[in-house]
């Protein structure tokens, strides 16, 4: 399992604009072949900041996601209201306690 972080930081007065896009695309990312799970954090000391945290069963299946048309159209509305560079991090599970 691969498991995706995003880390976005917003226009303060484009925070409201991302949410209503996360919001109409959040059941067509959690159902895309391979995604086994998609949350949405917020930065508990900067609202503006946001993260998304996603399962992949392979990094296969997030490149095909990240090719696919979902995400071309997700991303083009949702980088166009950044403040900042965002951060992506990929990772896998080493060991559990």
């Amino acid at each position: 399992m691969l498991i995706r972080i995003v880390r976005m930081t917003f226009q303060d007065e484009k925070v409201a604009d991302f949410l209503r896009i996360f919001e109409s695309s959040k059941d067509k990312i959690r159902h895309f072949e391979g995604c086994s799970h998609l949350e949405l954090l917020r930065d508990l000391d900067y609202p503006h900041v946001f993260s998304t945290y996603s399962h992949w069963e392979n990094e296969q299946a997030l490149e095909k996601y990240r090719q696919s048309e979902l995400f071309r159209n997700t991303w083009a509305a949702t980088k166009i209201l950044f403040a900042d560079k965002p951060l992506a991090f990929s990772h896998q599970v080493f060991m559990t306690a």
